[in-house]
Formats: C-alpha cells, structure tokens, sequence
C-alpha cells in the first residue's frame, strides 16, 4: 500500500468542499501532472512504467538469445568444416563468395571473374580467412594441399587495396619457388582482370634491377617474388627497390621459407621483412603444414595473432588414396617402377626422388620404357622449367621425375598419381609431395616404396597415412621413433642425421642408396 492508497482509505466517507478547497485541488492536480513535489503517482501511471521496464528486460533478453544462437551458429559452421581458430575478437567466416560483396565490399568484377573460373563455394581455409584479412588482422593460417591458400589471400589484397594508385608496392607475396611464384601471379592476374591492378613477378634479377628502378617502382601495385631475386634487389646500392609503400606482405609456404641453412630462406626473409618499414604493413602466413619456429616467431613479431587451422595440424588430404609397398632392395625400386608401367596406369603421374643424380638416373633408366617421360630440377634452366611444366599440363608429359623443387604448392590439374620413389625423409616433406594429387575434392592415389634401409623412418609417415583414414599394418606404427639429429658446420649448411648410414656417419645429400662410399658426403 502506497501513500494514494493510505490518503484514499484514511479519507473514505468524507466530504470534499470544492468551494472553499478548490483552488488547493486545481494544484494537486497541476502537480501531479508536472512532478512538482509530488511523491506519488496514480495506479495507471505506476502500470505503464512498470510494462515499460518490462519491455526493455524482454529486450535485453531477446538481444542476448540472439547473440548466443548467433554464435552457436557460428560453432557449427566450424565444425561441419573442421576449422579450428584461436584468437581474439575473430570474425564470423563466410559461407558464400557474395557475402563478400555485401559485408566487405569485394569488387564485383573479381566476382564475376570467380564465377568464370567455376568458383562459386569458398572452401574452409577461404571462409574463416578471407574475413581476417578483410578485418586488417595478422594470421598464422595452416592448411591441407589443394584447399585453396593462394585464393584465401588473394581475394583480400584486390579488396583491401581498392584500386590502382601510384604509390609503389603496396602487397608483397613471397614463394619458395619460382614455379609457385608464377602460378600465383597467373591466380592475381585473372581475379583482377578488368579491375586494373598491375600485378608483377619479378624476372631474372640483373634484368630486373634495370626496369624496377626507384622512378618507375610507383607504376606498380602487386609484387610476387622468390626471397633470393628480391634480396638481390634490396642489396644494389642504391636500392633497386623500395618497399615501405607495402601494406600487405604474405609468406605462401611460410615453413619451408623459415627453414635454416643451404636450403633455407630465413636470412632472406629477415631482409624482406625489414624492408617493409611501412607503419600499416601486415603480415600473413600461409602452410600446409606448420612447425613451431613459425608459430613461435609468429606469436613473438605478429601484432593480435590469430591463428587458423583446418582439420588436423600437418595432416595429409582425404581424398587421396595411400599406399606404403615394400620393394626389398634399391634394386626393387625399378622392378617395382616398371611393373607399374606394364600394368598400365592413368597419367599424369608425378615422381619424386631425394636428390639431382636420381632424377637424371631414373630418367635414362625409363626414356627407353615407351612413355612421355621428362624430368625437372633446380639445375635445369629456368626456360626449360617452364617448357616442361607446361607439357605436363597439356598432356604432352605423362610422367614427370622431380626433386622436392615441386613438393611445395604447384598446382597440378588432374595429377591422378604420386609416386615416392625415393622415401622421404619427413613427414612434412610426404605431405607437401603426396599432396599434388587429390587437389581441390579430387580424388588422387599416393604410392610409396620403402626398403629396409627406410624402416627407421617408417613411423612418423605410417601415423600420417592412418590419420587420414588409410589402412596401415599394425607393426609400422611399433617402430622405435628416430629423432632427427641437426648439425650445424661452419658454413651453416643442414646436415640431417639418416639412420640408415648409422649413427657415426651423416650424410649430406642423404643418398637413397643401399650404401654411399663417398667421403665427400659425410661430415
């Protein structure tokens, strides 16, 4: 009972003289209707602020309910595509490349250039991605072979930078290969056809430190560079290149561009990475298979990490069909190759072998077997690269022999087979090889021969084939884990321990023979 209530009964059965109070009654109801030293307010009145107040804690309710079945939404988006993030404030991904007209602008042009390429579904990399980079955040971005890492961010650089504009370089991407930094500049070019940006890879470093002078550095946009040509550049004095207009700098096959010594890249990256002294630069890395000194590095330097994986960290796709074949000997090797061949298969095939001299052995070895056979490694020249790589893609090419030259990120339509002639020496390294077929949610099959002498390396590549959901014999996975013993000499150069010449030889070009009598390669 308020204090209306109290004065009504307290006042029930008297009589109001409205003659002689009249003018006292007109100020109460004056001040009740302007608050004027009025305490209490009618029951109608308390009624409507009470459903008033009723309102809004509904509303809040509401806006909660939906924030919470908003991000339960979103949970189930990333687990039906297996994408694992971590990080702060992370987007919301993006089921469909329209959505990224409408949220963030995307040119409608470079949609129109995705749909003329059959690309009409982002894949999971591209949907949690894409959106991080549109939002100006640093990643750390990891990856199965073939689920579409040079699209995931190429799409933001033509949609961050919005136009041409003669400001110099203003996104940078670096590749190990200069395979890979090809195919990535003929991706650049083809989403911005008609858009105007003048995307550029850099050709051989005396020609380009003439044409990519410091006057004629603002005629350009986009730089797709291998780290050596561009360190090159950085080096001349002057500088044939400036890079602090860079706003984007992105490390495809970030793993093996951080790796030490001879076959290495970090002294260079650690130039690169000085050179865009720009305030707005951000970074981007991308691998399918990550290692902890990119992980460690990218949690030290990056500013805001998030970190985005698909599936299962430096896993092999599903679509691939694996096989381990035990051929005995080295010997077995060529029986095993050849058998191969006479049962018939369906080409492309791609072939890898550990080192130069096995490429060319096995390439003489079947040149004779009736097949279009063509061989690729770092020792042939750069135009001769280029003509097989392009015969393989046409068909002219059945079976191509190759080093670890193309184990990284070359995008090979329809490769339906891979062979491992030689073992490899990691479990990284057969991801990155098996995973030039099944690109894409294609199907592919992956085979690898293994001996005796690779038996102390079985393990680590037996977990990675049963991970992904092949069958594997039980023994395998009983095999004592070899950890890799890394030795440095004065010249910096790797030396990796290979069990299979004992414990007091190392080998430098780790042979694949059943024994290796020269002194040359030992330390």
């Amino acid at each position: 009972m308020d204090a209306f209530d109290l004065f009504r009964k307290l006042g029930a059965g008297a009589k109001f003289d409205f003659k002689r109070f009249g003018k006292d009654a007109d100020r109460f109801k004056q001040g009740e209707m302007e608050g004027e030293g009025i305490l209490w307010t009618s029951s109608a009145d308390r009624k409507a602020k009470g459903l008033q107040k009723v309102e809004r804690d509904k509303e809040k309710i509401s806006m909660k309910r939906l924030k919470q079945l908003h991000q339960e939404k979103v949970n189930r988006v990333r687990a039906q595509h297996r994408i694992n993030v971590h990080g702060c404030d992370v987007p919301d991904p993006v089921c469909t490349f329209s959505e990224l007209q409408s949220e963030y602008g995307l040119n409608p042009r470079v949609l129109q250039n995705l749909s003329s390429a059959g690309l009409t579904t982002p894949t999971p990399i591209q949907m949690q991605a894409i959106p991080l980079m549109m939002h100006g955040r640093e990643l750390l971005a990891c990856a199965p072979t073939g689920s579409g890492k040079t699209l995931a961010f190429c799409l933001p650089l033509l949609t961050h930078l919005k136009q041409p504009a003669n400001l110099g370089f203003r996104a940078l991407i670096i590749s190990p290969t200069r395979e890979l930094a090809s195919q990535t500049h003929r991706e650049l070019v083809r989403l911005s056809e008609g858009v105007g940006f003048r995307v550029h890879i850099l050709d051989k470093a005396s020609m380009a430190a003439k044409k990519y002078g410091p006057s004629s550095n603002k005629k350009y946009d986009i730089l797709v560079s291998t780290p050596n040509r561009l360190v090159f550049l950085l080096k001349q004095d002057p500088p044939a290149l400036h890079l602090s207009s860079v706003e984007w700098l992105v490390v495809d096959e970030s793993d093996k561009l951080f790796e030490d010594g001879r076959s290495g890249f970090r002294d260079q990256l650690a130039a690169v990475f000085q050179a865009c002294s720009g305030p707005r630069v951000r970074r981007a890395l991308y691998s399918a298979t990550c290692v902890p000194d990119v992980e460690q590095w990218c949690r030290i330097n990056l500013d805001n990490l998030v970190s985005v994986n698909i599936g299962h960290r430096n896993s092999a796709v599903e679509t691939v069909e694996q096989e381990l074949l035990f051929v005995g000997t080295e010997n077995g090797k060529l029986l095993a190759m050849r058998d191969i061949i006479k049962k018939g298969f369906l080409p492309p095939m791609l072939v890898f072998v550990q080192s130069i001299e096995r490429a060319r052995e096995l390439f003489h070895e079947l040149v004779y077997e009736g097949i279009n056979v063509d061989v690729i490694h770092a020792d042939r020249t750069q135009q001769q690269r280029d003509n097989v790589i392009s015969s393989f893609r046409s068909g002219d090419i059945w079976v191509l022999i190759c080093t670890a030259l193309l184990a990284r990120g070359i995008d090979f339509k329809g490769v339906n087979l891979v062979l491992n002639y030689d073992f490899p020496t990691s479990a990284v390294e057969y991801i990155h090889r098996i995973g030039r077929t099944g690109r894409a949610g294609h199907t592919g099959r992956a085979v690898t021969f293994f001996t005796e002498d690779d038996k102390p390396l079985l393990r680590s590549i037996a977990n990675v084939i049963k991970q992904a959901g092949c069958p594997v014999p039980d023994y395998m996975l009983g095999f004592k884990k070899i950890h890799s013993v890394v030795v440095r000499e004065a010249d910096c150069h790797v030396i990796v321990f290979d069990p299979r010449h004992g414990q007091n030889k190392v080998c430098i070009r780790i042979c694949s023979f059943d024994s290796c009598n020269n002194p040359a390669h030992y330390a």
